[in-house]
């Protein structure tokens, strides 16, 4: 696997080295090992996937609030989505600043995301599917979001918004909170 640490520390994307042949290819997409010995996550207790049926549709920007903060390796299984993490890190230099990428059936990367980030995605085609591995169980009331197109944040979408949750389109500016 190629590990790719992008403009925000602690966030990977993590890319396959398949093997092919006259079948097709074999690739890991996850190795408790490599990912200890880049010091990530490597274990998770839960696994989740999401189904999306129309292009353009919105899910987060999600996280789970401390001490329930959650880790994450997220990977589109069907399909296309503009993948996005949003650095929530009191401190950090880069508060606020968001990494997207694009990850697709096609090129099967997967992007690791540290607990203290949001994280949300865009359909970038109809029936997009996304698979989430999880390193806590899920807590209902540690679950917290930012909204889609809040102001303080740098997040821009590469299509308009055709289906959204009523909670993820309702949560109040991050400033002031």
């Amino acid at each position: 696997m190629i590990f790719e640490e992008l403009a925000l520390p602690g966030l990977y994307r993590v890319a396959p080295e398949p093997h092919a042949d006259a079948r097709g290819l074999f690739a890991r997409t996850f190795c408790e090992d490599e990912f200890s010995r880049h010091g990530l996550t490597a274990r998770f207790a839960q696994s989740s996937v999401s189904f999306n049926a129309r292009r353009g549709t919105v899910r987060g920007l999600h996280f789970a609030k401390n001490p329930h903060a959650e880790t994450k390796l997220v990977r589109c299984t069907g399909g296309a989505i503009h993948d996005v993490a949003v650095d929530l890190r009191p401190g950090s230099p880069t508060y606020l600043r968001s990494v997207s990428v694009r990850l697709s059936a096609e090129n099967r990367h997967a992007l690791y995301i540290p607990a203290g980030f949001a994280h949300g995605f865009q359909a970038l085609s109809d029936g997009a599917e996304v698979l989430y591995m999880i390193d806590r169980p899920f807590v209902v009331g540690a679950a917290d979001g930012l909204r889609w197109d809040d102001p303080a944040l740098d997040v821009t979408w590469p299509e308009p918004v055709t289906v959204i949750a009523e909670r993820d389109s309702t949560y109040p500016d991050w400033t002031g909170r």
